[in-house]
This record gives structure tokens, sequence and C-alpha cells, in this order.
């Protein structure tokens, strides 16, 4: 799918470092060492970048990480505080689950997703990470979890219907559900 272009200067973003890591490479003359760092940018109103940056120095990884999280900056629908649906996403040996939550509910997720999802704006969240928690991985599979989301509207124009036909048929399935489950 392919994904819009978001101008990054016309976003007030915030930028967290989710890790850095020091990288050594041994050669003749004994070990040289760098630095990689992970950096998540978000305006807290649906717009999230994932970004990742190595250099010499803490301050210029951190500056590389923050351009390149700026190049990939993500629009994510919102259902006031939550996600519109949920999404289960596998990048490398991570898999991550990301599910709405009630409003109240807060954001319930590990290391990885949390930056990603409180970058975004999202309030109420319930996630679980399976299979590797390389905190690299985690935070790559939330953001493509993110951008896997498509909101109500759009999956209705898919569809072909409206917004109404599509919430009242979401309203049958789960009343069929739960009699199956009683």
């Amino acid at each position: 799918m392919k994904r819009e272009r978001i101008n990054a200067e016309s976003l007030e973003l915030e930028e967290r470092v989710v890790q850095i890591n020091r990288v050594s490479k041994v050669v003749k003359g004994g070990r040289r060492f760098s630095f990689s760092t992970v950096v998540v940018v978000g305006d807290g109103k649906g717009h999230v970048g994932v970004g990742m940056g190595k250099a010499a120095e803490v301050p210029e990884a951190i500056r590389k990480g923050t351009e390149a999280a700026k190049k990939n900056i993500v629009r994510i629908p919102l259902v006031n505080t939550t996600i519109p649906h949920e999404v289960m996403t596998k990048f490398a040996a991570t898999k991550v689950m990301i599910r709405p939550a009630a409003p109240g509910t807060g954001v319930i997720a590990g290391r990885g997703v949390r930056p990603v999802v409180e970058a975004a704006g999202i309030k109420d969240l319930l996630s679980k990470v399976y299979g590797s928690n390389n905190p690299v991985n985690v935070v790559k599979a939330a953001y493509q979890a993110l951008s896997e989301l498509v909101s109500l509207s759009e999956m209705a124009r898919r569809r072909d219907m409206t917004t109404q036909e599509l919430v009242a048929r979401r309203a049958r399935h789960k009343a069929t559900d739960q009699e199956a489950a009683a």
C-alpha cells in the first residue's frame, strides 16, 4: 500500500529516544566505537515516525535518527482516544498485537510499543509482543502495525458501503458472536 508523504515541517513534532546502543568494530589498532539510536517522533495528534541513526557521537546519532524519523511520518486514524480496530503485525522475529481499549484504560504496552503509540497521541490501547523483544524490531513492528490501520470511512469506501451500514454490520456480527459464545 502506497503511503502519502507528510511534510514534517508543518507539524509540531516531539522526539523520543527509545534506545542508544554502543557498537564496537574490531580493527587492527583496537576497537572503534560508534552509537546507534532508535528515535520516535510524533505530534500527539495522529502523526508518528520512526528512524534509526548511527554515528561516532551520541548527539549526532540522535540527530540522524530524528531526520530519518521525520522522513517516515505516517497518519494514524484515531477514534476518540484509541485506534479503530485490532492489528497483528510481524517484523523480523517480532510479532506485535495492538487492540483498541475502552476510555480510561490507558496505554498498556511495553518498552518498545509505548513510545510509538504515545507519540501518535493514542491514550487507550492494549498491546502484546510475541517472539523477539529486541527494542529495534518491536518499535518497527509497532510502527508497521499503526501504519496498517484503516479508518472506518476508508473501510466503508473500499467495501462500497456507507459508514452507517458498516457500523450496523459490525453490531450484527458482534451480537451473533456473543450468542454463539453463550
